[in-house]
């Protein structure tokens, strides 16, 4: 990922690849407008003119201080359709309509009403934070509308949302995951953890101090609300403590922040984060200094690392004018998993429960995993990887199990 400072690009289109790929470098923030962008062909025939098209939403947030990863989930919603659009091979086109909810609990709701409200939305990529889908998982369960996404809060999966399913492992195996990282790896015994108030800093924080409790960690805790202005006093209080490791369960535009006060009062711990602050975004906030040697637990996999992946990095690339970042190819995942239940169903005409129901069954191998779900919407997969900051970049140091194992 990168730091972000795009245009808004708002038309409703339909559009080919040239066109779609001349406003890669805009932001498709929709606000609560909605936006949709379909791509194909450049050279479309006259029959896939005529076809109908259908939607699939993503819901993030496409603005504000946390966009970046609404981004990344969404250029890879756009290449995933603009891949099956190139085909040409169904019975309808594809687009995406986009709301935001700039990662905000108390806009979950209107981002959802938007989607729901357009019949030609058939599932949707997203709710991507943990807030504004508790907010919006009802209203989705009622419209019997699915929603594929990355909100890794574990209550998500226990709270009625039938149409809710997640394409990574949730908090109550990445906090975990976590401590044991921190506990047999890095050998801590002292071990300072923050949240941001957030339900997803919330439920992170409780299952890393869970588990670091079990590994007969000592460990204290300290909260911080979104959007702190001063973090000096709660570095100092993690310097005082003399923790050996300190870990944060929030986003990057805060994480940058406590970063800078940690260096302000010379802590010298290693630092740690959760998938929220994993983004370049960081670094830039913190500064280089600042952010040299933090590192981030995350059930997100890399593409750029392996050359198993180089198309789909290299069309990523073309398309966002940006290389893949945090939840890019689970954004790719999660529509062409939309995008095959489509397929299987073969209308024109498919129903928003039939799409539900069909996401229910789905054993679809994508390229981060094999995606199929268990009967509460949790993905199988469980994965948890740590990357750390070397050099001014994010780079990928291996799956916990394994460096655990060794």
């Amino acid at each position: 990922m990168r730091t972000i400072n795009r245009v808004r690009v708002g038309a409703v289109v339909v559009a080919a690849v040239l066109a779609l790929s001349a406003c890669a470098g805009s932001s498709s923030k929709s606000g609560n407008t909605g936006s949709s962008t379909s791509a194909g062909s450049s050279s479309s025939t006259g029959s896939n003119r005529t076809k109908p098209t259908l939607e699939i939403g993503v819901q993030g947030p496409l603005s504000g201080a946390y966009q970046a990863l609404g981004l990344n989930i969404d250029w890879g919603a756009k290449l995933a359709v603009q891949e099956e659009n190139a085909k040409g091979d169904l019975p309808f086109n594809l687009a995406i309509k986009e709301s935001d909810d700039q990662g905000d609990q108390s806009k979950g709701a209107t981002a959802a009403q938007l989607l729901i409200q357009d019949p030609k939305v058939l599932g949707v990529v997203g709710p991507a934070f943990s807030g504004p889908t508790a907010a919006a998982g009802a209203l989705y369960s009622s419209a019997n509308l699915v929603a594929v996404s990355v909100a890794t809060r574990p209550s998500l999966t226990s709270s009625g949302f039938k149409t809710f399913f997640r394409v990574v492992a949730n908090d109550s195996v990445q906090g975990p995951a976590a401590a044991d990282y921190i506990a047999k790896v890095l050998k801590a015994t002292n071990v300072y953890v923050v949240d941001d108030k957030s339900q997803y800093g919330q439920g992170l924080s409780q299952a890393t101090v869970a588990e670091l409790k079990k590994d007969g960690v000592k460990v204290e805790t300290d909260s911080a609300a979104a959007g702190t202005q001063d973090y000096s006093p709660l570095a100092s209080k993690v310097a005082a403590s003399g923790a050996q490791a300190m870990y944060y369960a929030g986003y990057y535009a805060d994480a940058g922040v406590f970063a800078k006060a940690l260096k302000g009062v010379s802590y010298t711990g290693t630092m740690l984060a959760g998938d929220g602050s994993k983004d370049p975004n960081f670094i830039a906030t913190a500064g280089a200094d600042a952010a040299a040697g933090w590192q981030f637990t995350c059930p997100c996999f890399d593409p750029t690392t392996d050359p198993k992946y180089a198309t789909f990095t290299a069309d990523y690339k073309k398309l966002a004018n940006a290389a893949p970042g945090t939840y890019s190819i689970e954004g790719y995942d999660s529509a062409n998993t939309i995008i095959s239940v489509l397929k299987s169903l073969n209308t024109a005409n498919p129903t928003r429960q039939a799409v539900a129901d069909g996401v229910g069954k789905v054993d679809y191998q994508g390229l981060s995993k094999e995606i199929k779900f268990s009967p509460t919407g949790d993905v199988s997969g469980t994965s948890i990887y740590v990357y750390q900051v070397k050099g001014g970049a994010i780079t990928l140091l291996g799956d916990i199990s394994k460096l655990i194992g060794g």
